[in-house]
């Protein structure tokens, strides 16, 4: 009977590590959801030390916040959500909480030294990366739903010791997570929030967690990527067609981007979005 015992704790305790290894689970999400209204106390708390990190750290997490439910609404939906991004978030909430408490911030995988004082493998592009990519539909505000998938292609390929991992033209898949019309309220301007969670990469899925960091004006030949635009993102941008920051919108934490007046957000066809991974992507086989 002993040995009976023994052995099934054993397979609960391989079930266990699996799940903490392998996909997520709505635990982890209501873990989420606790730690983030864990978070709001904490805020709360600094509010009467330092008003002013206050509202900056009330803003982030209000964006956490977000995330978190992205993450809920995605689990529901695709049955799937990586662990990496349930880690990358978890990170964030960590930090926020050590920054509303006085703390030093915890040593999370996120927060590893630069990439330079890391060894890489051969296949992995790391957090941090930015990519250029350009919309091959319009995004605005105004008829934008959430949930809306949308879909962007590398402008220029991203190399490393002479191999090239992403080349030009893969296609980066987004999803709008939250949308406000213009109105005439009192919050008048338009926003979006746009998050990029698949990328097709010669022919191979991968699941990854993206941010929108600037908008660019671009031309509309979306089909088009100029030749030696490897050189280098500067002049890849240049031959790709970019030609400077995109007018009458701001772009804010967690990828909300907002008009500056009372207008819808309109992204053209055409329009180059500066993407950055927000957890490290291996691309091998």
């Amino acid at each position: 009977m002993r040995a009976w015992i023994l052995a099934a704790a054993a397979v609960c305790v391989s079930v266990v590590s699996l799940g903490a290894q392998g996909q997520l689970t709505a635990a982890d999400i209501q873990r989420l959801q606790d730690a983030v209204y864990d978070a709001g106390g904490d805020v709360s708390r600094l509010r009467d030390r330092d008003p002013k990190l206050a509202e900056s750290l009330q803003r982030e997490l209000d964006e956490l916040r977000e995330e978190v439910i992205y993450l809920k609404v995605k689990l529901r939906k695709e049955s799937s959500v990586a662990r990496s991004e349930y880690s990358a978030v978890r990170d964030r909430i960590d930090r926020l909480r050590s920054d509303a408490r006085g703390e030093p911030a915890p040593a999370t995988a996120s927060t590893r030294p630069p990439a330079s004082d890391v060894r890489l493998s051969a296949t992995e592009v790391p957090v941090g990366t930015e990519f250029d990519v350009r919309l091959q539909s319009r995004l605005n505000s105004g008829t934008a739903r959430v949930e809306d998938r949308f879909d962007a292609t590398t402008i220029v390929p991203y190399e490393r010791n002479g191999r090239t991992l992403v080349p030009a033209g893969s296609v980066m898949r987004g999803v709008v997570s939250s949308v406000t019309p213009a109105s005439r309220g009192i919050n008048r301007k338009g926003e979006l929030t746009l998050v990029f969670d698949r990328f097709t990469i010669e022919g191979r899925t991968y699941s990854i967690r993206a941010t929108v960091m600037q908008a660019l004006q671009g031309e509309g030949d979306t089909g088009r990527v100029a030749a030696g635009a490897g050189v280098g993102a500067i002049i890849g941008g240049i031959l790709g067609g970019m030609r400077g920051a995109l007018t009458g919108i701001l772009i804010g934490g967690g990828g909300t981007i907002a008009a500056t007046e009372g207008n819808e957000v309109d992204l053209a066809p055409g329009t180059v979005l500066r993407v950055r991974l927000d957890a490290p992507l291996d691309v091998s086989e």
